[in-house]
């Protein structure tokens, strides 16, 4: 039987700090897991880097240091993290987790994983929009390293289609800064998305440049707006999801919220710190989106989108007076 109407939580979580054994972390997102399927969910989103600290903050010259952060290799067989995907089984309840991964042959990635509620790793996203810098920047006090620890996603935008008799649902995974594209979304919806999914690390009082002003509440905003803003274009339910509070010295924003396709926030976090949100969402909501504003076979214009492939940067319009 189809399951197109079914309990979605979003589980945010409050800071991990450097010193965290994580053990300790896994057995708090298994409980805080047990806790969603209590409450009814069939499916429930950790946020990005839900195994550790948001390391990136540092400038780090030791290699090794930088890979005692990553999870190496096939994290199925990886005995720290194996009771998670235990528990997804016995407790009925897939689950969505970002990490840090390693792969066998030396590469680097900021990784989302879908993982089905029989404890089997379904889909696999690497994070594609990689904010920050290389190198890091003199007299501030916080990074934001990812380009240099982190490789480019090679993996696209594949959407999942999961078994109907768990959840009936056409699948997009986005971590933290790609939910901001929305190329990325669209790419996804061109593949008949109804859920999307996304988790962050957002800090809440970045570097601003250029004379630019930036505080929490204008990043919460922002952050809001990617995700309210891209689930109406794209007729979807989202779920945005946030590691959040104080976390070795630098605060994160909370704001974990789900979206409706008519982009109304249908579930939103009061808290900064472990929490989780739910909501009994029905993917049928999403037709009338995909049939009508945004029926992309009858009313797209693929032919005058050239440039968005075919340039990358912003080429300044010349005078012509």
């Amino acid at each position: 039987m189809s399951v197109r109407k079914f309990t979605i939580a979003g589980i945010q979580l409050g800071p991990i700090q450097k010193a965290t054994p994580k053990t300790e972390t896994v057995a708090r997102l298994i409980k805080l897991l047990k806790e969603a399927s209590e409450k009814g969910a069939k499916l429930a989103v950790f946020p990005e880097l839900a195994l550790t600290s948001f390391f990136p903050r540092w400038f780090i010259e030791s290699q090794e240091e930088v890979d005692s952060y990553f999870e190496k290799g096939d994290i199925t067989k990886n005995e720290v993290v194996k009771p998670l995907f235990d528990a997804a089984k016995e407790f009925n309840c897939g689950f969505v987790l970002g990490y840090a991964e390693l792969t066998d042959d030396g590469h680097h990635f900021n990784t989302y994983i879908l993982v089905d509620n029989q404890g089997q790793l379904v889909q696999k996203y690497r994070k594609a929009h990689l904010p920050g810098f290389d190198d890091p920047t003199p007299g501030i006090a916080f990074q934001q390293l990812e380009k240099r620890y982190f490789e480019y996603g090679d993996l696209g935008f594949p959407a999942y289609h999961s078994n109907p008799e768990w959840i009936d649902a056409t699948m997009g995974m986005l971590i933290c800064n790609d939910r901001r594209w929305p190329e990325a979304w669209r790419c996804y919806a061109l593949q008949g998305m109804d859920l999307c999914l996304n988790g962050y690390n957002t800090t809440a009082n970045g570097t601003a440049l250029f004379g630019a002003k930036e505080n929490k509440t204008v990043r919460i905003h922002h952050s809001d707006l990617s995700t309210i803003s891209n689930a109406y274009f794209n007729s979807c339910f989202a779920v945005s999801v946030a590691k959040c509070g104080v976390e070795d010295e630098q605060e994160l924003i909370a704001g974990s919220i789900i979206v409706d396709p008519n982009g109304l926030v249908i579930a939103r976090a009061e808290t900064e710190d472990d929490e989780i949100i739910t909501a009994e969402i029905d993917l049928d909501e999403a037709i009338n989106g995909k049939k009508k504003m945004f029926d992309f076979s009858r009313h797209r214009r693929p032919e005058l989108y050239g440039r968005l492939v075919e340039q990358k940067g912003a080429i300044e319009t010349p005078y012509k007076g």
